[in-house]
């Protein structure tokens, strides 16, 4: 169906709003063409054509003009908070999200005898309307805020992650063979008779990629990544492919992970335990010395991995050569020393591409027993860790120029070219700390900003601007169409590595396997390009919710870590500077807090956006993005999950002198201030006002 016969047929059919799956069955909008009229709705919703009610549903503007569209606020229908009583006995629920709705009123009956503190679910029933506020019914206690594992429960609540897969979804993963079968081996290559591994973290539940190497007779490199099939047992359309399909990823927290299989699945038959059977895709590769790949193969496979290796022990084999260990695992010893090899080799080959290597440590959260946060480190990025990252990404490579030459359509990872303007930007703040892409503004290549990141090396503002840097870039995502990887300064990139927890690569493996097994029509060439687009939408629209829940649960953790430590001071960098303020993170638990702009009463400062700067009027005092900065933990909110700093030095200057008013910039602005009175007569003004509650109370009673 054309655009404008979708139209007209929603004019007669459109009598009232409703949700887009509704939409697609009143108008049978066969399967195929389905992303194309997601997509059509999108565009209407932008010209005005349609508009949103309560947030998920669709109808035509009222006749008279279009209707401002709705708040955020107002497409909310579930909210974490803690449930609370006001002195009346009246139920509430204060979001933990301020920004999200107002206060929730609860009604009697709708509780599910929920403790006043305890952190809850409410299902929205009633939107908040003119003097009216909006009301709910706890759909799930939560427990108290400060029991263990519960900060997780209310992270997942709020971004509308679920932990349970749906039961046909179980019970389908339940019900695969544990084993595989001579059936399931026939037409398929036998890689059984090779060393095989499997490299991952120590506390790795699922193994879903191994290496095989050796060394051909003229002297390249014979490289086989193997990943388990999980195309083989997960078929497109059936309970366990949609539960997938609707998570798009795992999600991985310090305590637990939200597996977007279930667990029968992602640590059973599709697991590549050690010295048993295992279905694979695999993609060999022939590497020169300069790591060129100039053949690869890619099967449907088998193997039968002869150790599960970590990283620890890897690095202890081929960096600290540790003679115990060695002795322990003499049999396999040439195979990860060859891998050792290769990965100097591919590592060189990407840098003189011109691929961009940040390595910046991230932080790694240590939980005792009971899940509270002991520690915050640096995550170890040891030589094992590096090999393993150098071979995923040249598979992914290989496979996505394969898919490309074939002319097959599928979900490509892509990063596009930085915006000129952010460029510009960034060449122009990094200009006053003495660096410079040395690049036209329109013209950058991921080499120039690789070569920034080797001049950086060993000065106190490389990681500051590193991050800079990462914001001055986009993000990347996934797309049917094929812009290249600027990043990895790959023309070509797909996820084809870890199908067993992202969507994407699954895609990737079922075309393939589409690819090497069937003539793939013009027809279906056209059906999976209408498709594959939305497709690509969703997953990462998916993978942005899990990374913002995982950062959002990190950081939570980070405050409460920090909340006995109210006066302690710490060494720190700025990392951002705001018209409110300085953002630091400190050296020893890279933590953040801000520096409220309140704070910095020594002087007035002035804030200059292009150069992230604040700038003293009087004592021409800089902060600036990179500073080297000693902090003092001012106030730690948890439930605000801010920490707020101040600057030592500042805190000196203040003891030792009166302190001194900040001048107005105008006689007007003076004058303002003399109405408001002083700051201590302000807060007691605002502490003896009424509540909204109070106030509505006697308005009431009034």
């Amino acid at each position: 169906m054309t655009r404008a016969t979708l139209l007209s047929l929603l004019h007669q059919k459109l009598t009232h709003p409703v949700g887009a799956d509704e939409l697609v069955r009143v108008l049978k909008i066969p399967r195929l063409e389905r992303p194309a009229f997601k997509r059509y709705l999108r565009e209407w919703l932008g010209d005005g054509t349609l508009v949103l009610v309560r947030g998920h549903l669709y109808a035509f503007p009222r006749r008279g003009g279009k209707p401002t569209p709705e708040r955020p606020r107002a497409l909310v229908s579930d909210v974490v908070g803690r449930f609370e009583r006001d002195r009346s006995g009246q139920a509430y629920v204060v979001p933990f999200d301020r920004r999200a709705i107002d206060d929730v009123l609860v009604p009697r009956g709708a509780t599910l005898d929920a403790e006043p503190g305890a952190m809850v679910l409410v299902t929205i029933t009633r939107h908040a309307a003119v003097g009216q506020p909006p009301r709910g019914e706890v759909a799930e206690v939560l427990g108290d805020i400060d029991t263990p594992g519960v900060d997780t429960s209310i992270i997942l609540r709020k971004h509308g992650i679920i932990e349970a897969h749906p039961p046909e979804a179980v019970a389908a993963a339940e019900a695969l063979p544990t084993l595989v079968t001579p059936a399931d081996i026939t037409g398929r290559t036998d890689f059984r008779d090779r060393p095989v591994a499997t490299i991952d973290g120590e506390h790795a539940r699922d193994f879903d990629d191994a290496i095989s190497l050796e060394r051909l007779a003229n002297g390249h490199y014979w490289l086989g990544v193997h990943i388990a099939d999980v195309a083989h047992y997960v078929h497109e359309g059936t309970a366990l492919d949609r539960s997938g399909y609707d998570r798009g990823t795992s999600v991985y927290f310090p305590e637990r992970a939200v597996h977007m299989f279930p667990e029968a699945l992602a640590t059973g038959v599709c697991s590549l335990k050690p010295h048993v059977d295992r279905l694979v895709q695999s993609c060999l590769m022939e590497v020169t010395a300069d790591g060129r790949v100039v053949r690869y193969e890619i099967h449907d496979g088998v193997i039968r991995s002869d150790a599960r290796m970590t990283y620890t022990t890897v690095n202890a084999i081929v960096a600290a050569r540790d003679p115990e260990v060695r002795a322990q695992y003499a049999p396999l010893v040439p195979l990860f020393e060859l891998m050792h090899e290769l990965h100097g080799v591919l590592a060189a080959s990407r840098h003189r591409r011109g691929s961009v290597d940040f390595d910046l440590p991230k932080p790694e959260v240590i939980l005792d027993t009971e899940g509270l946060v002991i520690d915050i480190v640096a995550s170890e990025r040891n030589v094992a860790h590096k090999m393993i990252e150098e071979f995923m990404l040249l598979a992914n490579q290989t496979v996505a120029q394969h898919l490309e030459q074939a002319g097959m359509p599928t979900l490509y990872r892509i990063h596009e070219t930085p915006e000129a303007a952010k460029v510009e930007e960034f060449e122009s703040f990094i200009s006053r700390l003495g660096f410079t892409l040395d690049a036209p503004i329109t013209g950058v290549k991921p080499a120039h900003f690789q070569a920034l990141v080797r001049r950086m090396a060993g000065s106190p503002v490389a990681r500051p601007i590193a991050f800079l840097m990462l914001r001055t870039m986009q993000k990347a995502r996934y797309d049917s169409t094929n812009v290249g990887h600027f990043g990895l300064a790959a023309e070509s990139y797909v996820h084809f590595t870890s199908p067993i927890r992202r969507y994407p690569d699954l895609v990737v493996h079922r075309t393939l396997r589409e690819l090497r097994h069937t003539t793939v029509t013009a027809e279906r060439r056209t059906a999976l390009a209408l498709a594959l687009p939305e497709i690509g939408r969703h997953t990462s629209e998916r993978e942005r919710r899990a990374d913002e829940a995982e950062r959002e649960l990190v950081q939570w953790k980070k405050v409460r870590f920090m909340a006995d430590k109210v006066g302690e001071i710490y060494d720190g960098y700025v990392t951002g500077v705001t018209a409110f303020g300085l953002f630091v993170e400190l050296v020893e638990h890279y933590v953040e807090g801000l520096v409220h702009i309140s704070t910095l009463a020594d002087d007035y400062y002035r804030f200059t956006e292009g150069s992230h700067r604040l700038v003293g009027e009087r004592t021409h005092r800089v902060f600036q993005l990179g500073d080297h900065v000693r902090v003092q933990v001012a106030r730690v909110d948890v439930e605000r999950r801010m920490i707020d700093l101040a600057i030592d030095a500042i805190l000196d200057t203040l003891d030792r002198e009166p302190r001194r008013t900040r001048q107005p910039r105008s006689t007007a602005v003076r004058k303002k201030e003399q109405r408001k009175g002083t700051p201590e007569e302000r807060r007691r003004r605002r502490a003896a006002r009424p509540g909204r509650r109070e106030r509505a109370q006697r308005k009431k009673s009034r």
